[in-house]
């Protein structure tokens, strides 16, 4: 079994295998990574800036091409991903309601609700939306918004999508303590009962433990298991 690979759980299926993989652009960031990733797990992946985390995530959603080795990423190609970039992504001019309905769009399929269609995502919107506390902006262009409570619609419009994989980078910046914990419930909740998996990236290395059955660090160009012994200085951050 790779050092990468959790050593319970055996019988999970896993969501993404990454064997051998270089990644990066014209020239290589970081390679020989290997990463297994099962149902119900959530992976950290921490390390230096610009050693290539948020390129290995895009990578592993399929937005960059690797370099060399494969990539298997066992969800559906409409509705089974959700990506929480860095910028969010989100739709500044209109309401926190229409972009959280934005990804319950994509993760309700009509032929499957047939008729209740807009009533099964309108119920996942709010649902989304209380969960993640910003029930009282949901009419609220998100312009209006601190970068906190951007951050939680970003997680709702996700969560509302219903994916089998989540992507996030540095999903929990600008958030303060209770609203972190509000949002790691929420999304640690999602996982056990969906059977989802999680890959994030996330340079605190105290809220990586808060949320993470594995830590990986990438330095040298190479992903390792995360030793607790490491300090701060001995990652680089």
């Amino acid at each position: 079994m790779s050092i990468n690979e959790s050593a319970s759980d055996d019988a999970k299926d896993p969501i993404v295998i990454a064997k051998n993989l270089t990644i990066g652009y014209e020239e290589p960031l970081a390679s020989n990574l290997n990463l297994v990733v099962k149902s119900g797990e959530i992976i950290s992946i921490v390390g230096p800036s610009g050693v290539g985390k948020t390129t290995f995530l895009r990578t592993i959603a399929g937005m960059v091409s690797p370099l060399s080795g494969t990539i298997e990423c066992n969800v559906k190609r409409r509705g089974g991903l959700g990506y929480i970039p860095q910028r969010l992504g989100l739709v500044r001019h209109t309401s926190v309601y229409h972009n959280v309905d934005l990804g319950a769009r994509v993760g309700v399929s009509f032929g499957e609700f047939g008729l209740s269609w807009w009533s099964e995502r309108n119920k996942r919107v709010l649902s989304c939306v209380e969960a993640m506390g910003i029930s009282e902006k949901i009419r609220e262009p998100v312009r209006r918004l601190s970068g906190g409570q951007q951050r939680r619609v970003a997680t709702a419009r996700t969560l509302a999508q219903r994916p089998k994989l989540i992507l996030a980078d540095e999903f929990l910046s600008e958030l303060d303590d209770d609203n972190i914990s509000a949002v790691l419930d929420a999304v640690k909740a999602y996982i056990e009962s969906s059977g989802a998996a999680m890959i994030l990236v996330e340079h605190d290395i105290n809220r990586a433990k808060q949320v993470s059955d594995r830590m990986l660090v990438i330095d040298d160009g190479r992903l390792n298991p995360f030793i607790e012994k490491l300090t701060i200085q001995e990652v680089k951050f």
